[in-house]
């Protein structure tokens, strides 16, 4: 496929959640997947809603996602400004063109007329529409309005006909232009309206696909019109099915759905969010569900995009991104990790090389326990702790007849050896297991006790990652913890 150009055109009146994150997703990967270009438009012609911090945070979202762009913001381009306010010159042209041809009017009706009309269109159980009454007024009737002190917006003039939205995952999909009536083009204040302005936008930036969620779908039987008024080829339209909470019901904080920026600093990866986030609504040929941006490209197509409704689920989330954590090389998922433990004052905020060393040796030992970067404060936290803090479980165990025993033998294993590496612990523990066994003592009996005196827990890191990362000396120090309990 050649000269492919997509877009992500958000409004800048609030943080980049879910659904919007899916549409910049699908798009970046079509982009990405046939050679072609990837833009970011703002559209901020909302002046009431749109807010820097807003247009700031979902930038830098998009960014954190990895979704690069190759026009827009930032970037530059040969199609833009891409920001809406800045456009306004080239929708009123466009506006006027369409008067010109008489394919838009003059419309002079006042709030208070267009409220009456819709009530009494829904007391008649009729969809409100605009019942055109400045479809055909003389000039006359223009000037009366104007001395009346009207201020008119521009209507677009709808044929009546069938429109045909041939969509790339809905199949094709009919609309009548007698259920749309003639909408705004540009409202009393000089501002495009977001059908008209994104016709515009899309035609002169020639854009070839536009992939966007289904609540646009009825929005493409007016944006072709356009596009056919306009003179401009009509582009392929695809859109992806809405997601939705596990009860079926718009999704939403409750269902666990937040903004990207929320995920970030919960502990969430980039990549894991990306490769779940395409899972919402597209599925690989060979039901493959881990991915990297890399290989979704490779794998990305419109058709494998599915009609049904997606349902978000953050268990799957979680499961998804404990699978990239398990992946990350381990400096990395370090330096990934250290704000986390500085903010839980586990270390200096600065720390030495010494302990960077030690830290990563921490890291290791928790990383298969970690569902997100966060779960390292509880995950680490035994490994810092000057006094344990025993859980109940653990109390119990260690109240066992067998445990004096136990700890007896580990703090005879233990003491004889200097240094304890990953290996030696593995070496250790087995002399301390064949030991206990010679006591008839085995299995859940050997290793529970061990873990409850050392970590103050029942679950947690192998133990020969806790006994080498802790080391000798701490080591002891909690067998005697432990004793002293006992």
């Amino acid at each position: 496929m050649k000269n492919v150009r997509v877009r992500f055109a958000p409004s800048p009146t609030g943080h980049l959640h879910i659904g919007a994150s899916r549409t910049v997703l699908f798009n970046w990967l079509f982009a990405r997947s046939q050679n072609g270009v990837f833009i970011l438009r703002i559209e901020d012609t909302d002046r009431s809603r749109s807010a820097v911090e807003y247009e700031q945070s979902i930038i830098e979202d998009i960014k954190w996602l990895g979704l690069n762009w190759d026009e827009g913001p930032e970037v530059g381009g040969d199609y833009g400004p891409y920001y809406q306010s800045k456009r306004g010159e080239l929708y009123k042209k466009m506006a006027i063109e369409l008067l010109e041809k008489e394919l838009a009017y003059r419309c002079y009706c006042t709030e208070d007329e267009l409220e009456r009309n819709r009530k009494g269109a829904l007391e008649r159980g009729v969809m409100p529409k605009y019942d055109g009454r400045c479809r055909n007024l003389t000039p006359e009737d223009e000037q009366r309005l104007i001395s009346e002190g009207r201020k008119p917006t521009i209507r677009f003039r709808i044929p009546k006909r069938k429109i045909v939205v041939h969509d790339l995952v809905k199949g094709d999909v009919e609309f009548d232009s007698d259920v749309i009536g003639d909408f705004v083009l540009i409202r009393s204040d000089g501002m495009a309206s977001f059908n008209f302005a994104v016709v515009i936008d899309d035609a002169t930036m020639k854009i070839t696909h536009v992939i966007r969620g289904e609540d646009h779908l009825a929005n493409s039987a007016r944006h072709i019109l356009l596009f056919e008024a306009l003179g401009y080829p009509v582009p392929k339209f695809a859109h992806n099915s809405m997601a939705l909470g596990p009860d079926h019901a718009k999704l939403s904080k409750r269902h666990g759905a937040t903004s990207i920026g929320e995920y970030r600093k919960q502990g969430f990866l980039p990549s894991a969010l990306v490769n779940y986030l395409v899972l919402l609504g597209w599925s690989s040929s060979d039901g493959r569900e881990i991915f990297t941006p890399q290989e979704l490209i490779q794998a990305f197509s419109i058709d494998r995009i599915s009609k049904s409704p997606a349902i978000f689920d953050i268990d799957k989330l979680k499961w998804i991104n404990g699978q990239h954590i398990r992946r990350l090389p381990l400096k990395k998922l370090t330096s990934l990790v250290l704000p986390y433990l500085k903010e839980a004052g586990y270390i200096a905020s600065e720390p030495s090389i010494e302990e960077i060393a030690w830290i990563e040796k921490v890291v290791e030992a928790v990383q298969t326990n970690l569902v997100t970067l966060s779960d390292v404060v509880k995950s680490a936290k035994l490994f810092f702790e000057e006094k344990l803090d025993y859980s109940e479980d653990a109390l119990e165990i260690l109240k066992g007849e067998q445990i004096p025993t136990v700890l007896k033998i580990l703090k005879e294993v233990l003491e004889k050896e200097d240094k304890i590496d990953i290996d030696m612990a593995k070496v250790l523990l087995k002399e301390v297991a064949g030991r206990l066994k010679m006591k008839n003592i085995k299995g859940k009996g050997t290793y529970h006790p061990i873990r409850a005196a050392l970590t103050g827990r029942i679950s947690g890191p192998e133990l020969f990652y806790v006994i080498s990362v802790l080391g000798k000396e701490k080591c002891l120090e909690r067998i005697e913890e432990a004793m002293e309990l006992v």
